[in-house]
């Protein structure tokens, strides 16, 4: 794996990661994850023969994770802000401390390219605010006061710090994401409302449905990391690329998803509610990086739903309620299951008894 195209993902088995491994391996990179495997390994069940995997922390990564690699990208961390604002403290050191200390790490190794993943809730206003509600490039002042948003923005700027001739990072600021993954997740936006359709034939909106938000496949996501590996390593040195497929109030996107699913022979109602709720708002141009790179995303909102509800079937995913798709409810109960075999020890094996000593 000591070619030019010998990859590292960190935190491949992933909602967003298994879907770039596949990606990665299909157009013949050499590719080593490393992941914690919170998970387990389902979402890469199909090419684990392909790759190295590596599991760990990525809080405390080994030096020879980075053993032959030639690029590194980085999506791990907690991804969302319930998980986030569950334990602020190791958000903070997943996403910005151990952002910073992997790319020393890979500075040392003579690894020049390191992809970052960011987000676009950096770029949140909260509240609907028509004075404020402008669409927001690259370029524009970010405040967030989000955890998780304030950690990756933090992250950003421990690499920029890094940067120069031999190290090279870029930022991708991601839209919120949606669409299949073998590591399925049903608390992203257009995913809750294909999920909550099917399985209990309603969409509820929550302050009507008046906020904006950027969106993103997971499949565009994808091609846009592997842009980016591929583009001029200088051009991009330092460089900060927001990934957007579109702009979508929360109601057209369940108006559009009502229609669709009709279509597909499933009835759906719309019940809106107005009090206020803490909520994102906040819309995003993708323009730089389809001027720069010529990225441009391909997959329509209509054709991701319909791979969602194919998919769904295809997999068997459809225990829609099951803690293993929400990750703020599959790490508290991971966290449960670690206090009680803490106390019990593991289910079906023997404890170990000392043998009383005669006297």
């Amino acid at each position: 794996m000591s070619d030019g195209r010998s990859v590292l993902v960190v935190g491949g088995a992933g909602y967003l990661g298994c879907v770039l491994v596949e990606e990665l391996l299909a157009r013949g990179y050499a590719v080593s994850v490393f992941d914690r495997l919170f998970f387990g390994q389902t979402g890469l069940e199909k090419v684990k023969d392909r790759l190295r995997l590596i599991t760990g922390d990525v809080r405390a990564m080994p030096p020879s994770a980075l053993d032959d690699v030639r690029a590194v990208i980085n999506l791990s961390g907690l991804s969302n802000d319930p998980t986030a604002e569950y334990n602020p403290d190791a958000n903070f050191q997943m996403n910005a401390v151990a952002t910073r200390i992997l790319g020393e790490m890979a500075k040392q190794r003579g690894i020049r390219r390191y992809i970052y993943a960011s987000t676009c809730s950096v770029y949140d206003v909260g509240v609907v605010d028509e004075e404020r509600d402008v669409l927001l490039n690259e370029e524009a002042p970010v405040n967030p006061h989000a955890v998780y948003a304030v950690s990756k923005l933090q992250g950003e700027r421990e690499l920029q710090a890094l940067r120069d001739d031999k190290f090279c990072p870029v930022m991708l600021r991601m839209g919120t994401l949606f669409g299949f993954s073998p590591r399925m997740r049903y608390d992203l936006v257009v995913n809750t409302m294909v999920k909550d359709a099917l399985s209990k034939g309603r969409l509820n909106l929550h302050y009507g449905g008046q906020m904006w938000r950027p969106l993103t496949d997971v499949r565009d996501a994808a091609r846009a990391y592997i842009s980016v590996l591929e583009a001029d390593i200088e051009a991009t040195s330092g460089r900060v690329y927001n990934v957007v497929s579109g702009n979508y109030r929360i109601s057209e996107l369940a108006l559009r998803i009502q229609a669709l699913l009709a279509e597909m022979g499933h009835e759906v109602a719309i019940h809106s509610q107005f009090e206020y709720r803490g909520i994102r708002n906040y819309r995003v141009s993708g323009n730089r990086i389809q001027q720069e790179l010529n990225f441009k995303p391909l997959i329509s909102l209509e054709e991701s739903v319909r791979n969602i509800v194919a998919r769904i079937e295809e997999y068997g995913f459809s225990d829609f309620e099951s803690d293993r798709y929400y990750n703020i409810r599959w790490m508290k109960l991971l966290e449960e299951a670690k206090k009680t075999i803490d106390i019990t020890g593991t289910v079906f094996e023997m404890p170990t008894m000392e043998v009383p000593v005669a006297r």
